[in-house]
């Protein structure tokens, strides 16, 4: 898994890119109400804004964590955004996107760094 300092993952499976955002994120929001997705097919570029996440607290952009083309979006979380607060990193996952450069990941993060990175 990939980390990035906007609190996002990333998990590779087969070629495409699994993204979500962290359970320290998820904290941090409070609960989610509402929840923007892009569309499939998109071709995004690294740091667009292409999620809206919305808390009892505030309200958030996700930016694309590379350049590619939104493979598939998690519907579910539209339909329950609250699913975010209860597994975060795992079945809560926003979009996949095959990604047409990879190299930005040499600069994301692992697990322990992104540890001590919100420590």
């Amino acid at each position: 898994m990939y980390y990035t300092e906007e609190h996002e993952w990333l998990r590779e499976e087969d070629g495409v890119y699994v993204v979500g955002i962290t359970a320290h994120a998820a904290e941090q929001l409070g609960d989610v109400v509402f929840l923007e997705l892009p569309e499939a097919g998109d071709t995004v570029s690294k740091d667009d804004e292409i999620v809206v996440i919305e808390s009892v607290k505030a309200a958030s952009d996700i930016l694309s964590p590379l350049d590619g083309e939104i493979a598939e979006v998690n519907e579910t979380m539209v339909d329950e955004p609250g699913k975010v607060n209860d597994d975060p990193e795992g079945d809560a996952w926003l979009f996949k996107i095959k990604a047409s450069d990879t190299s930005p990941l040499d600069d994301y993060m692992d697990e322990v760094a992104y540890k001590k990175f919100i420590a």
